[in-house]
């Protein structure tokens, strides 16, 4: 979206504002920007920019939950993510295939149109991230907003969780963030949408754990589909949906943990999370229960507040790719 496509948008919604520019900053809250901008409602602003978008890319919510994780597990939740440069995070081999900066972008320029100085980038990585899983039938958990954006993003500081780590290995990233083993399963459910490259599990098919053989515990007709999609010694960019049931691949729901104690998991640490006595009886419980939703929302609020900058810490960003000059 254009910057001013972005701001006849705005406009056309009809949203009057009054341009605050002194704000009172605190810790993380609900309702942060309530009459921080006049009469716009940021929230509300933001979610219909999310729609807007969503409705011409379903693609939308996978790619903004793993932009935040993405940005929250490295120097907690401060848009450093977003900021370019020849060594930024964006170019660290984990971000290559990141995708919803244009969103973010798009989102920024038009509170910066209405209500500039004001919407931190990490906090419209937040709202966006939750509005798109809403759209998506995940259900509406309400985020806490207040962060300020980062100053400093660097490759060498990207240490994400591998696809291909074990469920203690797993454990032990997640409990550097302070998120508990039953945190990081249902973070994990967010893989209910979204897509995942051949190169991320090739592995599985053919050199599982330097067998030079497929991983034994695939079912052999969902190792047949995968090895047609990515074949042996190829540079395909195929790819396969995390969640293997096509009625559900793009709904948010609970339809993954089913998958996977069906051994129908694409990525090694999906397959392993119903399969490892640390994990097997979490994801047991959410494939039988009713409260997936309502725990994932809950493990994204608090993903969101890991390590973030509030008061005069860091700063809010005019533009979401560099920092003030």
């Amino acid at each position: 979206m254009k910057m001013h496509t972005a701001a006849a948008l705005a406009l056309f919604l009809g949203l009057f504002f009054v341009n605050f520019t002194g704000q009172c900053y605190g810790a993380l809250e609900y309702g942060f920007y309530n009459r921080k901008c006049g009469f716009l409602n940021v929230e509300s602003m933001v979610s219909r920019l999310v729609a807007a978008n969503f409705n011409q890319d379903k693609t939308t919510a996978a790619a903004l939950l793993r932009l935040q994780f993405h940005d929250c597990f490295v120097n907690g939740c401060d848009a450093s993510i977003l900021l370019d440069g020849s060594s930024s995070e964006k170019t660290a081999p984990p971000n290559l295939s990141v995708r919803g900066y244009d969103i973010i972008d798009a989102i920024k320029t038009t509170l910066e149109f209405i209500c500039p100085g004001v919407v931190s980038c990490a906090d419209i990585i937040v709202m966006a991230t939750r509005d798109a899983v809403s759209l998506s039938q995940g259900g509406r958990y309400e985020v806490q907003t207040g962060r300020r954006d980062g100053l400093v993003s660097l490759a060498s500081n990207v240490n994400l969780p591998s696809p291909d780590f074990t469920v203690s290995q797993s454990i032990n990233a997640f409990s550097q963030k302070n998120l508990s083993p039953t945190d990081m399963v249902y973070l994990l459910g967010g893989h209910t949408i979204g897509i995942a490259h051949c190169a991320f599990f090739q592995n599985r098919l053919y050199n599982f754990n330097n067998t030079g053989k497929p991983d034994p515990t695939m079912p052999a007709s969902l190792l047949a589909a995968l090895m047609n999609t990515c074949p042996q010694n190829s540079a395909s960019s195929g790819f396969a949906n995390l969640d293997q049931n096509p009625a559900s691949a793009n709904i948010f729901d609970k339809s993954y943990y089913n998958q996977i104690l069906s051994r129908r998991g694409v990525l090694e640490i999906d397959q392993e999370l119903a399969q490892d006595p640390q994990t097997r009886g979490i994801v047991m419980a959410i494939a039988s229960g009713n409260s997936f939703l309502t725990n994932f929302g809950n493990a994204m609020v608090k993903l969101g507040a890991l390590e973030v900058l509030t008061g005069t810490q860091g700063e809010i960003r005019r533009s979401c790719r560099s920092v003030n000059s």
